[in-house]
């Protein structure tokens, strides 16, 4: 798990789980992982894997290039916001 984006409005976790030889599949299995998209103001998050990770990523891979400000990230982010069902729940 690693913090990839923290602002006042949304925070980007990136969950990276790489099969070993001790994993259900073994060593030939492919790695899994995804991300977590969590809106802050509106208190809902997404997990998102498979396509849409690597859509994610390579979205992200591009604004990157660009030097994007904070509000232009969050904007990208907000492209998300209509997929978020799950409310964040703190334990």
């Amino acid at each position: 798990m690693q913090m990839l984006y923290n602002s006042d409005s949304y925070a980007v976790v990136m969950f990276d789980m790489s099969a070993d030889a001790s994993s259900v599949g073994g060593a030939d299995s492919p790695s899994r992982g995804g991300y977590e998209i969590v809106d802050k103001f509106a208190r809902k998050e997404i997990f998102i894997e498979g396509a849409l990770a690597q859509s994610f990523k390579e979205g992200v891979e591009a604004l990157i290039e660009t030097e994007p400000s904070e509000e232009e990230i969050d904007e990208y982010l907000a492209r998300f916001t209509s997929l978020m069902h799950q409310p964040v729940v703190l334990h």
